[in-house]
């Protein structure tokens, strides 16, 4: 929708919205105050603010929620203390409504400020990120999907190698790196990284609507994955042998004019363009030049792309996986060689990408070969894991975390990729070293985030909307590692900020939602010239005032829309003229797919949603599986927290209670000592049992006792089996038939110990492995699947000294306990799974000491409940 069309829409909207709320007094419309909100919308059980803005310093007490279909109120909240001045805005203040948590349309009225229509809804971030893969397509070099025609195919000839400057070498391909058409490695590897860590961490977001080549078709692979192959693509050609690496295509004469993608011929050879050799030292051809001093910050992001990509991407053709995983090692070890940084080469004009940091990238680069290893020999090499530590060690936070300002692209990739990585591969004091780095990082810029209503702590550099989706990640993989929601608001605020909750109250997305103010005017070739869509683009975002004021060659082109809004603080204008704060980029934008992609596979981070940083809470229900949507339960009280394609891992976390799950298979050999353990310490357990285990004669006395002393019996798969690929989630190893089958014969063995269906709804799967398919087969059924709470390792009971991940007692044991030591509710409404019993050859049984356990949960003040107990409805 474009500006004019979109101020009609917004008066007829007005018009609809004053009759909706005919219950209010009415008041005149008054410029001097508006309520800016998420566009895209909010999910039903995550944090939703609003602000409330005004020129004039107006006292707000209350707000009100009012459903557009209805005209009723749907939630009428307080708007606490005033927030203060903020830009061009007197005063402001924080409107959080996250108590509102059912679908539907509404708006919100606070004073004389009525907001645009949002949307409340669990799909309201649905196909967000495969929108963003339209700019990432459009940016395509080499043969272009957008524009059915190829540019850039002659690259290019080589400078600075050592090889004869001027030497062709084939370099076609990639992406451009903004809405200009140079490219480079540091800006293309990262976004790449980014593109197959969406897919890894969240595969059933995204669709397969498109070939490998950009067109639209089917090709059995998803869309981000074809993406992110023509980048590694490309990175291939710019690292194409293991001594030599090559790191920017192009340079700052590319800013001759705007003009659509083509063979340009202005760089003085024929239509080849230069391809700069990664020396690790100063280069620019022209009048400036960089302040490289080594290779390592390129190197780095080389090899942590090729070993996601290895990791990530499976091919028949093994050639090319063998290549990426050479290619990763050799990658790494030009960066131990020459260590340092690694930057774009200026031209013309002074600006450039001006890197200072690179052991951020080594330290990624080795967790990520970590990974590599343990993909391709099932061990990963404890000597590169090191090296990642003390990488880590030396980039603790990121230095513009907190800061004022920085340059531009100083520290980059904006927050450090490896902490997450690394942390993963970690326990104990090492993981909670990382934790702590991401910590301080997000804490300092909360002190300045929690002096505004926008929670807005990202300093207004270039590129601040990059900035601000990077921080927004390092939250969320702050919660994902510990489970604390202390600081969940303030990650959502800067997620709002980038759909509308702003002082401009625009979406910094084009095209993204579709009904919403987004940008219209972009400085972009494609726009400008042609009036072609670049769906998905992220632009660059508000800069500070002064330094808009200082940069060359920036005139607006046509009336500010936004005047209202600008500010000695901070500006953002939606024209073409300003290359500052309304570019596209691509790395940018892969980013964001990575955040857009999260947000739709949502984890429903907390039931106390709207936790003000500071407020330390626990994760509660984190329903785990590859597709995290949302949905339904076994009953309709229960259809209020269970999603949709979900299993259910955690209870009620408002009470301290725990319980403590037994699954068992082909070993029972613990079973008559819990079931003494467990009488003798008067707590009931719950038992999730194979067919074949409820079928075997020596542990039908177990099975009798334990049913006798009224603990809980549940189903585990007849014969074990496993439904779906360990590193491809999605893609099933048993047909319909073949589940239901095996689910029936497994109900049936339970029959014979007087276990009906009706007392046993809950199923928890072999391997504790499944996706969404097995959890909508299972609900068809009319059971629920559940499954353990993740935190600690209990459920490594099984494990024998053979085997690379054994684990001991003593450290299961200590997992657990230091888990209990984050929060006096850290096990609220857990499920702690155990095994019956497990092969002879380990020999240091955990069941011998449930009592210990059990002794420290109770001295904790947990009671130790039936799972049926632990998740009735409440």
């Amino acid at each position: 929708m474009n500006k004019s069309c979109l101020k009609y829409y917004c008066i007829a909207s007005l018009l609809i919205i004053s009759c909706v709320i005919a219950s209010f007094a009415p008041a005149p419309w008054e410029p001097n105050s508006w309520i800016r909100i998420n566009i895209l919308g909010y999910q039903p059980d995550g944090t939703k603010t609003a602000i409330w803005c005004g020129k004039q310093d107006q006292v707000v007490t209350s707000f009100y929620v009012i459903d557009v279909a209805t005209g009723a109120t749907a939630l009428k909240g307080n708007t606490g203390p005033a927030a203060g001045a903020y830009g061009p805005f007197a005063q402001t203040y924080r409107l959080n409504f996250s108590r509102l948590k059912k679908p539907g349309r509404y708006i919100i009225r606070a004073g004389d400020a009525i907001s645009p229509e949002f949307t409340i809804g669990e799909d309201v971030y649905k196909g967000a990120a495969d929108f963003c893969l339209r700019y990432m397509r459009q940016q395509r070099s080499g043969f272009n999907p957008f524009l059915k025609d190829s540019c850039h195919t002659h690259d290019g000839y080589t400078m600075y190698g050592p090889m004869p400057d001027s030497t062709h070498i084939d370099a076609s391909g990639g992406w451009h790196d903004a809405s200009d058409y140079l490219q480079y490695v540091t800006t293309s590897a990262n976004a790449t990284w980014h593109l197959l860590a969406a897919y890894r961490d969240f595969p059933n977001v995204f669709g397969d609507e498109h070939l490998a080549n950009g067109l639209e078709g089917k090709n059995n692979r998803a869309d981000v994955l074809d993406e992110a192959k023509w980048g590694l693509d490309w990175l291939l050609k710019m690292h194409p042998r293991e001594d030599w690496m090559f790191n920017q295509l192009g340079d700052d004469r590319d800013h001759a004019g705007m003009r659509i993608p083509k063979e340009d011929s202005f760089y003085g050879k024929g239509y080849e363009r230069p391809v700069y050799f990664a020396t690790g030292q100063p280069q620019g051809l022209l009048k400036y030049k960089n302040r490289a001093t080594g290779v390592a910050s390129t190197a780095g992001k080389f090899a942590s792309t090729f070993a996601l990509g290895y990791q990530t991407i499976t091919l028949e053709d093994t050639a090319y996986r063998i290549k990426l995983y050479q290619r990763a090692q050799s990658a790494y070890r030009l960066g131990v060689q020459k260590p340092g940084v690694c930057q774009t080469a200026p031209g013309r004009s002074p600006y450039f990408y001006e890197e200072d940091n690179w052991t951020d990238d080594m330290e990624l680069a080795a967790a990520s070969l970590g990974y590599m290893q343990q993909a391709s020999s099932g061990s990963s090499d404890p000597s590169t894991i090191k090296e990642a530590l003390q990488y880590a060690r030396v980039e603790k936070l990121t230095p513009w975390l907190g800061g004022d300002t920085a340059r531009h692209y100083q520290w980059y990739p904006f927050i450090n990729l490896g902490h997450y990585e690394l942390a993963k591969q970690l326990e104990g004091r090492q993981k909670r070293e990382l934790i702590e780095y991401y910590k301080q990082g997000i804490e300092k810029v909360w002190q300045k985030a929690s002096t505004n209503a926008f929670y807005r702590g990202i300093p207004f550099i270039w590129c601040s909307n990059n900035l601000t989706t990077s921080f927004a990640i390092q939250c969320y993989w702050y919660r994902e590692l510990t489970g604390d929601t202390k600081y969940l608001e303030l990650e959502q605020a800067n997620f709002d900020w980038l759909f509308g909750c702003n002082p401009w109250g625009t979406s910094m997305v084009f095209g993204l939602p579709s009904w919403g103010d987004t940008p219209a005017d972009p400085h972009s070739a494609f726009t400008h010239l042609k009036q072609y869509p670049i769906d998905g683009g992220l632009v660059d975002g508000p800069v500070y005032g002064n330094i808009y004021k200082n940069l060359i060659g920036i005139t607006l082109n046509a009336p500010d829309e936004y005047a209202a809004f600008q500010s000695s603080l901070v500006v953002y204008h939606d024209d073409y003229g300003d290359y500052s704060t309304n570019e596209p980029t691509m790395d940018g934008t892969a980013s964001l797919i990575y955040l857009l992609a999260a947000k739709e596979q949502n984890r429903k981070a907390s039931a106390n949603e709207g936790a003000k940083p500071g407020k330390k809470k626990v994760k509660p229900n984190v329903y785990s599986g590859p597709n995290k949507g949302s949905g339904s339960a076994i009953s309709a009280l229960q259809q209020q927290v269970v999603p949709q394609n979900k299993a259910i891992t955690r209870g009620d976390i408002n009470k301290k209670q725990i319980a403590l799950v037994f699954t068992g298979d082909e070993f029972g050999d613990g079973g008559n000592t819990i079931a003494h353990t467990l009488q003798r310490e008067g707590i009931k357990a719950s038992f999730f049992l194979t067919g074949r285990f409820y079928r075997e004669p020596a542990f039908k006395d177990a099975i009798t006792q334990l049913r006798k002393d009224g603990h809980y019996f549940g189903a585990h798969s007849d014969q074990h089996l496993l439904y779906c690929d360990w590193k491809r989630r999605d893609s099933l190893l048993v047909t319909r038939q073949q589940f239901d089958a095996d689910l029936r014969n497994n109900y049936a063995a339970m029959n014979n110990f007087g276990i009906s269906e009706a007392e046993a709804p809950y199923f928890l799967p072999p391997y504790e492995w499944y996706n969404d398919s097995i959890v909508s087969w299972s609900k068809q059924q009319g059971f629920q699947l559940i499954n353990y709470t993740p935190g600690t390792i209990s459920h490594a009971d099984y494990t024998t000294p053979d085997l690379k991940n054994y684990r001991s007692s003593d450290a299961i044991l200590q997992s657990i306990y230091s888990f209990g030591q984050q929060s006096p509710a850290a096990f609220n409404g857990f499920i702690l799974l155990l095994h019956i019993g497990t092969a002879p050859q380990r020999t240091d049984k955990l069941y011998n000491r449930l009592g210990e356990l059990i002794r420290y949960l109770k001295g904790a003040g947990y009671e130790i409940v039936r799972i049926d107990q632990l998740l009735a409805p409440r």
